[in-house]
Parts: C-alpha cells; structure tokens; sequence
C-alpha cells in the first residue's frame, strides 16, 4: 500500500480540503496521512482520517482573530497573519521531516508545507495551489522589466523557505516556482468558474472543486423546526471571521438589524461569545457548527467571508451569496463569485455597517432570480467534474 502524507497550518477552511482529499485516496486504496496543528486532531480523526500533530498545541482561530483584530487593512492583515503561520511552519520543520519518513509521495499544500522536507528524503511531491494569481506564466513571453518585478516579488515569497533549506544545507531558491511540483500541480477550482491559465506549463492541473456531502450528519431537532416555521432564510456564515476574541455585539447587531429591517429570517454561525448574552428575534437561529452541505441547501441565500472552502460550497450547493471579504485573498474567491453572477458586489469587511448590509441584501432581493437560476447552473456543472476523482487519478498517475 502507498503512503502519502501531507501537511497544512492555518484555520479550518486551510485544512477542510485536505481532509477531502486524504479520505478520497484512502478510499482508493492508498495510506494518507494528515499533519496540522493539535487543535485539529477531532476533526480530522472524526473523518476517519490518521492525524500527526504538527507544530504548538495552540487554538489557531482565537490566535487569527487576535491578529485580524489588531489590523483593518486587509493586506497587512493578511501578511501579519501569513507571518504568524509561517513561524510555525519554520518551527516545526523537524516534526514534518520525521513524519514524512518511509512515504512515496508528500503532498505540498498550499502553504509550501513539506516541500523542503521531501526534498532532503527524495520523496516525489504533488503540489496544491488554491490562488491561481501564484502561479508563474511561464509561457508567456516576458519583458526584462516584468521579469525584475517578479523576481523581486518571489523572493520575498520564498524568504521564509530559504530558512528552512538553510536548517538542512540545500541551496536557497530565488523564487517560489521552485517549490512547485514538475510533476503535477493540483488546483482544485472548476473551469466553469475561472478559465485554465493559456501560459502555465502542462502539470497544472484545474480538477474542479473537492467536496464531500455528510450523509451522517443529523441536524437539532430545533434548528428543523425553526426551519419549518417559516420561508428559507438568510444563512450568515463568515467562518472563521466570525470566530472573535472577544464578544462583537457591535458587528453582530449591525446583521440582526439588517436581516429585521429587510424582513429575512436568518440562520447565524458562529459569534459564540456575543451569542452567550444575546437575545436573538424569533425570526433567528444560532445554529453552531453544521456542515455546509447540509446548511447551505436549507437557505434563499448566504452571507460569507468568501474563504476558498465557504466560496466553494455555494457552487457546489446552487447558492447565490453576498460576500463580505475580510482579507486579500478573500477578495479575489468573492471577484470570482461576482464576475459570473452567483454574487452580489462583494462587501468588505472595513465598510460594514446596517446600511450598506441592506443595501446588499436590497440588490440581492432585486436580482434573485437570475443569481440563483445561475447559481444552479452553476451547481450542476460543477458536481459533474467530479474534481475529488479527477484529483485521486492524477495522483494515481504519478505514483505509478
């Protein structure tokens, strides 16, 4: 039986489309392994999938939110973030390099993680790339001034990694493309959703979206009868934005007023702390934790942070939505949404407030037929790419 491991840092939605993928390839026969921090052991375990500890045993969403919390603007957000997760992926280097001892093929994910270490084992690696704007156009004929500029930009990138190959005497990289795979580069994004590169090299592969439905999964007898008391609402989902370090009445009572005003009833995740003390309308529900392809099929539409994972979901589950990005990244998954009209203009995060909520749920209200119509369509193609399978033979491939 072959062995295949892979390691990712960062909130749940890092980790959800890895827990996918590891439990496709152990059903085709194969022995994968998923590293991550402690605090994800009950996840990935309870999908049935071998967990290896990597890195601190802190809680990596409070840990997120104390860092967005300090910052408004989104880019230094981000970077302070990515900053953050890659001292733990330089710390934890020694963990990853043992726990990919004795496998045939590591998995480097988004985050680069494993690269290094399969490197020094002479492991073959397959690559992961969730933001197709990081990978290198190749082909495409380049200008002395545009090859300065990205020289210069994939060196910064590739800053945190060179630390690492210092840890075990390999040559430092100039850019982050030597990280990636000559194999096979797996993007698991549809092309109905975003067009392949013309000017990437062949092993970068779009698969389509990996998802999994939880036909396991049983929803609280309240959270059905809140369902059947009235129309489909409004589903307010903003992941782990929505996990605070403390409570954010404030923010939170900016959506319950919108949702009022503008006659929805709502399904709300997340904002535990606020919830503890919060009286919520009868026309509202705090729903906690509930997959989202149990969730998303029970609301008219969603409201969401656009991480790649939450973005995904509402193709896969025929859903229009009104994204609220709060980091850079995020606001590339809701242009996406937008351009091919399952979305309304996304809303970022620093300009919430009651008014301009309405006037997002007022433009969805106005054009809900055809983004949901699109939507569907959308769903349909999606689910027919089958990106999971598509994934799992590619990598069949290269191990073979």
């Amino acid at each position: 039986m072959k062995k295949i491991a892979m390691f990712t840092m960062g909130t749940r939605g890092d980790v959800q489309p890895y827990i996918y993928l590891a439990r496709a390839l152990n059903r085709a026969g194969y022995e994968a392994v998923l590293g991550s921090h402690p605090c994800w052991k009950a996840l990935i375990e309870k999908a049935d999938v071998k967990f290896v500890p990597i890195g601190p045993d802190i809680d990596i969403e409070k840990e997120a939110a104390s860092i967005r919390g300090r910052f408004a603007n989104p880019a230094i957000s981000m970077l302070k973030t990515m900053r953050f997760v890659f001292k733990i992926i330089q710390s934890s280097t020694h963990e990853v390099y043992e726990a990919s001892k004795g496998k045939d093929l590591i998995i480097v994910t988004h985050s680069q993680m494993g690269a290094t270490e399969a490197e020094v084992l002479e492991i073959p690696t397959v690559n992961v790339t969730l933001q197709t704007e990081m990978i290198a156009e190749k082909l495409k004929p380049q200008k002395w001034y545009s090859k300065i500029i990205s020289n210069a930009v994939g060196g910064l990138i590739v800053k945190p990694y060179n630390k690492i190959r210092k840890v075990y005497g390999l040559p430092m990289l100039k850019s982050s493309d030597e990280l990636i795979s000559k194999d096979l580069n797996l993007i698991p994004i549809s092309r109905y959703v975003k067009q392949p590169n013309p000017y990437w090299e062949q092993q970068h592969v779009m698969t389509g979206y990996w998802h999994e439905d939880e036909p396991e999964y049983h929803p609280d007898e309240k959270l059905i009868e809140f369902l059947k008391r009235g129309e489909k609402p409004i589903i307010l989902a903003l992941g782990a934005m929505s996990f605070e370090e403390k409570s954010e009445k404030e923010k939170l009572d900016m959506f319950i007023n919108a949702f009022r005003k503008t006659g929805y009833r709502a399904i709300i995740q997340g904002f535990q702390k606020t919830l503890k003390d919060y009286k919520l309308p009868d026309t509202m529900f705090a729903c906690g934790s509930v997959p989202h392809s149990w969730l998303f099929k029970q609301g008219c539409f969603v409201i969401h942070h656009c991480g790649f994972g939450t973005a995904a979901a509402t193709m896969v589950y025929g859903i229009p939505s009104i994204p609220v990005p709060h980091v850079l990244d995020q606001m590339g998954f809701a242009k996406q949404l937008s351009d091919i009209n399952v979305a309304v203009s996304p809303l970022p995060a620093r300009k919430l407030s009651e008014e301009n909520i309405i006037a997002a749920i007022e433009d969805m209200r106005r054009t809900y037929d055809e983004k949901k119509k699109k939507a569907e369509e959308i769903s349909y193609k999606v689910r027919a790419e089958e990106g999971l399978a598509k994934a799992v033979q590619l990598i069949a491939n290269v191990l073979n």
